[in-house]
């Protein structure tokens, strides 16, 4: 009853959020950017409510036939010569090694490429005082216009070699992740 409510309660405010959507495309043009920018906040906002409705609403079905299984097992009677009751426990151990492998290994991917991400921010950080103070002492020793332009062409250049990087690296981490899984 409470989830049927609260769904409801989410339905509404989805309403609500159209109705605003269509208020907010009629402000004044210099508000109509800052309205129509917390419309979709808010609407971020509802979505992510009813994913952890959904959520909650899957943890608990999981979580009722858990229970009703479990009835069911303790209900049941077993005898010596049942077929039923056999277990393939090699099987199943190593499915869960190999999954336990896998997550391990993914958990060790996204470290990395958190790290590497990291890495990249610093770096960024460091290129851009560094670029400043170059620009500093380019114009105290006032170099030349061509030396500056070629200067900027490079950082530009480099800047398309990172994002080659980047999305290199992110190739070779979903061929892995297809890999291994």
């Amino acid at each position: 009853v409470v989830e049927n409510e609260i769904q409801a309660r989410i339905d509404n405010i989805f309403g609500n959020l159209e109705r605003l959507e269509i208020l907010s495309s009629k402000e004044p043009p210099n508000k109509r950017q800052n309205a129509k920018l917390r419309v979709d906040q808010l609407k971020y906002d509802v979505q992510h409510l009813q994913t952890a409705l959904r959520n909650f609403q899957h943890r608990r079905y999981i979580r009722e036939q858990q229970e009703r299984q479990r009835e069911e097992l303790l209900a049941r009677t077993f005898t010596t010569n049942d077929s039923d009751t056999s277990i393939p426990i090699d099987e199943t151990l190593q499915f869960n090694e190999s999954l336990q492998n896998a997550h391990r290994g993914m958990d060790d991917l996204i470290g990395s490429g958190t790290n590497i991400l990291q890495g990249l921010r610093d770096q960024r950080v460091t290129l851009k005082g560094t670029h400043k103070k170059i620009l500093d002492v380019a114009n105290m020793l006032g170099l030349s216009n061509t030396v500056m332009r070629l200067i900027e062409k490079r950082a530009f250049q480099d800047k398309y070699f990172m994002i080659g990087g980047m999305i290199l690296t992110c190739v070779i981490m979903f061929l892995v992740v297809q890999y291994l899984t």
